[in-house]
């Protein structure tokens, strides 16, 4: 398994340079490092210095790089529903439609993205893959997709298996799956074992989104306002996403006390500006990229005294919503909304309380 590591900031921060210093530095040290580019138009290409394709190529010594196109991803992906078909209906309807004909949708960029990074993962070849995306909250929507997902699998189910309506239909559903697959699902199974392994993948990613040790964000910024407060923005959203970010990178600009206070507790570092093609001086003065000491979890919870604690970071309680429907509870904040499964112990408990104290919002049951 590698580490994932991808930049947020404003766009013009130069999140691209960090992230081709970054993954250099890394490969430097010995480690096997892909670099996965977003960006389809040829600007990648002429940061890395090399014709940068759908499938990765070497670029340097423990070095490869891998631009994604969404319609080449798009073509894989449905070759690969097609052979799930094949193999569970009892007559394929997909096998006249073929990936080269389909068009990417707007939002399957990011679920075609974070496939590729999962395949990129399980393949085993990398010990770093350092993601050069938007940087923005399409970013950590894209991240959070497996907890996104497994929660509405999660509930739809539950209430589709609690209705009047799933109840009647409960007796007929086996019989007539088997008739269309070739084995019959119950109401409590529905979509059997591809549903299974689905429900396994969501699971494996929530839990690697959520371990800094798999994924991790830094922040970009220059000296620009703007630039400041959409890394303050982005880091508080990170936080509803389960997203630890390890510290700020300041571009081209000199670390204030400022700016220390603004993002405090995290680790700030300044990089200079690149002379020519001379990548050393930038890839030395970057940070560690390990989660350090003292950077808050994005959620804790303390069974003892029946609390859940989130880091909130760059909101305040004017900012934050927070409403309890069923046995969950549903933050609110920076245009994302996180439902928040509850340990046995708190599960159908309700909240007696809730502060917003020192950029934690404190819950209370």
């Amino acid at each position: 398994m590698a580490l994932i590591l991808t930049f947020l900031g404003k766009g013009g921060t130069g999140r691209t340079t960090v992230a081709i210093a970054a993954a250099k530095r890394f490969a430097s040290q010995g480690k096997r490092v892909l670099l996965v580019g977003q960006d389809s138009s040829p600007a990648f290409s002429l940061l890395v210095g090399a014709t940068v394709t759908c499938d990765p190529i070497e670029i340097g010594a423990n070095l490869k790089a891998v631009q994604l196109e969404s319609a080449v991803l798009l073509q894989r992906s449905w070759q690969q529903v097609k052979d799930l078909e094949a193999e569970y209906l009892r007559t394929p309807f997909f096998k006249e439609v073929y990936g080269e004909e389909l068009g990417v949708l707007p939002g399957m960029d990011s679920a075609l993205a974070l496939n590729a990074l999962r395949e990129y993962d399980a393949s085993n070849q990398y010990d770093v893959i350092v993601y050069d995306g938007r940087g923005d909250k399409d970013t950590l929507r894209m991240l959070g997709i497996p907890e996104i997902l497994s929660w509405y699998i999660r509930r739809f189910r539950g209430v589709l298996a609690e209705s009047e309506l799933g109840k009647a239909l409960s007796p007929f559903v086996q019989p007539v799956t088997s008739t269309v697959f070739n084995t019959g699902w119950s109401l409590d199974n529905v979509g059997g074992k591809p549903a299974e392994q689905a429900t396994d993948l969501l699971e494996k990613g929530k839990q690697s989104v959520g371990d800094p040790n798999r994924v991790i964000a830094y922040l970009v910024t220059t000296g620009d306002r703007s630039a400041v407060e959409t890394s303050r923005y982005l880091w508080g959203s990170a936080q509803q996403a389960g997203i630890t970010i390890g510290g700020l990178i300041c571009n081209l600009t000199p670390v204030t006390d400022e700016v220390v206070e603004q993002f405090a507790p995290l680790p700030v570092t300044s990089i200079p500006q690149m002379e020519g093609n001379d990548w050393q001086p930038l890839m030395d003065a970057l940070p560690d990229f390990k989660k350090p000491a003292g950077v808050p979890q994005p959620i804790e919870v303390d069974r003892v005294n029946s609390q859940v604690k989130l880091f909130l970071p760059g909101f305040d309680k004017k900012q934050v919503k927070l409403t309890q429907y069923g046995p969950e509870v549903t933050i609110e904040a920076g245009d994302q909304r996180r439902n928040i499964s509850l340990p046995p112990e708190l599960k159908g408990k309700a909240v007696k309380g809730a502060k917003f104290q020192q950029q934690f919002l404190i819950i209370s049951f």
